[in-house]
């Protein structure tokens, strides 16, 4: 899904074209903001994976920006990324929610009313496999493994539990702050967030503007406050 954002305030990319970001699902509640900030950018938004491979195929990106940093390694390992603009912008932590009964730890998933438990996939969505991974590590993959929906990305995944076709989600804290809960970070390893700029781009200056934008004080502010962490 693509999403249009514009915005006259704030520091304007040094080119008259939009400027096209691969963003992972986790950033969708922040692109108003982020663009309001920085100027005119449009967004299309999916899992790590998924973008990872369009970029792969040739998709007309300028930024990528990724909720794992190793999909960033790998496109620079592929000669898709440059090496030198390649920023770690963000540290990323996953919650769970249940719109209908008090979930609030692993453990709760565990109970018979809790039907379905919905995670992105983990083969191409970093919080799906942080998911599963703190859910190992818990001691409860075993009893929840046979009620596990899984989503494209982690908005598709907030969206089966609020659509009520599970009971409970396992997403990003970006979507579930304020109704969610934090899960703790040593149950999985560290979700780094990256970004880095796309050599087919021909709007290099407002992208290596940009990602110098993400990581100002400014950029990290707006993380802070929609749910994400320091690198």
């Amino acid at each position: 899904m693509r999403f249009l954002v514009t915005a006259l305030l704030g520091i304007v990319p040094a080119c008259g074209a939009d400027l096209v970001v691969a963003a992972a699902s986790d950033l969708a509640p922040l692109t108003t903001a982020l663009a309001k900030a920085f100027g005119p950018v449009r967004f299309t938004i999916a899992s790590s994976g998924s973008l990872a491979h369009q970029i792969e195929n040739g998709a007309p990106f300028d930024v990528y920006l990724s909720a794992d940093e190793n999909y960033v390694k790998e496109l620079v390992a592929a000669g898709k990324i440059g090496a030198d603009t390649v920023v770690i912008y963000a540290r990323g932590r996953i919650a769970v929610w249940s719109p209908k009964f008090p979930v609030r730890s692993l453990e709760d998933l565990t109970k018979p009313e809790i039907k379905h438990v919905a995670l992105a996939n983990p083969e191409h969505a970093p919080y799906g496999a942080a998911a599963r991974a703190a859910l190992e590590n818990s001691g409860v993959w075993t009893a929840i493994q046979p009620k596990i929906v899984y989503g494209e990305n982690v908005r598709q995944a907030v969206q089966f539990a609020e659509s009520g076709n599970a009971d409970a989600a396992l997403a990003s804290w970006t979507l579930l702050k304020g109704r969610g809960t934090l899960i703790p970070a040593n149950l999985y390893p560290p979700i780094r967030q990256a970004g880095g700029i796309v050599k087919s781009t021909s709007n290099a200056v407002a992208a290596r503007n940009f990602l110098q934008f993400l990581i100002s004080a400014r950029g990290r502010t707006i993380f802070e406050e929609n749910g994400l962490f320091e690198p």
